[in-house]
């Protein structure tokens, strides 16, 4: 069973696995996924195309599946994966994909 907090926003379209604690002030955007065992700290925005596994923990102020900072994105359908087992610490801005590749893949087992 997730844990979320009352003061955290979920998008009825974002899909949750189980035993995730969502803290005050998250915000989960539709078109995304969170595996299990997850822990999103206290105003963690996750947008829209992330895909996040299993027994991550992400600390205050993380922003996942942004918008590219990059000049040739023009708004296509691209994605942010996270694999397993991370820490992302405080306010670590990771975007998701242009064209190009269309996605970005953060691994498992890693510290950012």
């Amino acid at each position: 069973m997730n844990q979320i907090s009352p003061l955290a926003f979920v998008h009825p379209e974002a899909k949750l696995g189980d035993n995730n604690i969502i803290g005050p002030f998250c915000y989960i955007d539709k078109d995304t996924v969170l595996g299990d065992n997850n822990v999103l700290q206290n105003s963690v925005t996750i947008h829209v195309g992330a895909r996040i596994g299993n027994n991550n923990e992400f600390f205050p102020g993380a922003s996942i599946s942004t918008k590219p900072q990059d000049l040739k994105f023009k708004g296509e359908q691209t994605t942010c994966e996270v694999g397993d087992n991370n820490s992302i610490r405080e306010n670590v801005t990771i975007s998701r994909g242009t064209a190009s590749k269309g996605k970005t893949v953060v691994g498992s087992n890693n510290l950012l």
